[in-house]
């Protein structure tokens, strides 16, 4: 290679010379269909989301328990600013346009899991499931809905998911 080159092609760490990649996790893709988080016709949500869809969806992010990624700790980091969006949005929740205002810092959650997926600390599917969601926010109900949900996630998660 001429001098300054360094190898980005398939083996070698970008920028970092002759290192080789450790080896890539396959996913199983993560089936998002039943998570809805606005009522149906009825009214109401769908009777299994905060049971079988949530501990589906925790198995799979959990995967083989043998990644590095999607620890705990990290998860409830994004729980926990869900929570915080959720406390802020509720005082103001018979005023939509207020809610409008906090929903693009809301919808900023996609791209700090797509940066804690880029640092290693999540994986794909996690980014998966916080875009989905968070794609179906859009008033109050549906972000306390998410936080109810990924609350339902976090105690099937704790229970198959790596520990630490």
């Amino acid at each position: 290679m001429p001098n300054g080159h360094r190898g980005q092609g398939q083996g070698y760490r970008h920028g970092r010379g002759d290192e080789p990649r450790p080896p890539q996790r396959t996913y199983s893709a993560l089936d998002i269909s039943g998570i809805v988080l606005r009522p149906g016709e009825n009214g109401a949500l769908k009777a299994d989301l905060f049971d079988t869809v949530a501990q589906t969806s925790a198995k799979m992010i959990a995967g083989d328990g043998r990644s590095q990624a999607n620890k705990q700790a990290q998860l409830r980091q994004f729980y926990d600013e869900l929570v915080m969006w959720e406390e802020k949005a509720r005082q103001y929740r018979q005023q939509p346009d207020r809610f409008a205002e906090y929903l693009p810092f809301i919808r900023m959650v996609n791209a700090k899991a797509a940066y804690a997926q880029g640092r290693g600390h999540v994986d794909a599917n996690f980014v998966t499931l916080i875009g989905h969601c968070i794609g179906q926010v859009d008033s109050y109900e549906t972000l306390r809905n998410f936080k109810l949900f990924f609350e339902a996630f976090l105690g099937f998660y704790k229970l198959v998911g790596p520990k630490g």
